[in-house]
């Protein structure tokens, strides 16, 4: 089976290979079609920009294509970056910089509890879209750890994993993070569907 995800991030794709491989999913991606299109995410939820992702695709492949989309959610900070995750990294100029400004704006705060949220989306299978959602409880460290992982994992404490993402296996992390959880619901769903074995 051939599934087409939606993303140019090179680390979202090493990731998407590693868990699919097993199942026997090609994983493409959409410069391997010379799909260059770049949706702007304006949705107010994940559900909706991992939707709005998907769709873009639609109209150049009949493949079935998957769409996440995922943030960090800080209890404190009424779940903010969430859906802006990425933006806010952008915005001070990476992670590594958003990372230690995360720390900083938790300061004041005693409750430094947080999750990773992953939403899927799947189009081309059913004649509506289907979605599945994987979260990752933990909490933010008081300064980053190790240089594994993206993002924000090297902030991130997972307490399934129980350690920091940043210092985590990519095994370990394939296990427990948001978007292995979402993916477990993604496998589980081809397989009733018997599109995988």
């Amino acid at each position: 089976m051939k599934l087409l995800v939606a993303t140019n991030n090179d680390h979202k794709i090493h990731e998407y290979k590693k868990m699919f491989t097993q199942y026997g999913i090609e994983v493409v991606a959409p410069k391997d079609l010379n799909i260059h299109d770049d949706p702007v995410e304006d949705g107010d939820s994940y559900e909706a920009n991992s939707l709005i992702k998907a769709k873009a695709l639609q109209k150049y492949s009949d493949l079935p294509i998957i769409a996440d989309d995922s943030g960090l959610n800080v209890v404190a900070l009424n779940n903010f970056p969430g859906i802006f995750s990425s933006r806010f990294a952008k915005e001070n100029g990476g992670n590594a910089v958003a990372n230690l400004k995360l720390i900083e704006m938790l300061k004041p705060h005693e409750d430094k509890s947080a999750f990773f949220t992953c939403v899927i989306t799947l189009l081309n299978v059913e004649d509506k879209p289907v979605q599945f959602k994987g979260i990752c409880p933990g909490y933010i460290l008081d300064k980053p750890e190790g240089e594994g992982g993206f993002g924000y994992d090297p902030v991130f404490y997972s307490n399934k994993a129980k350690m920091c993402f940043g210092i985590a296996p990519e095994e370990v992390k394939n296990k427990y993070s948001h978007r292995a959880e979402a993916l477990k619901q993604l496998i589980e769903y081809l397989k009733e569907k018997k599109l995988i074995k």
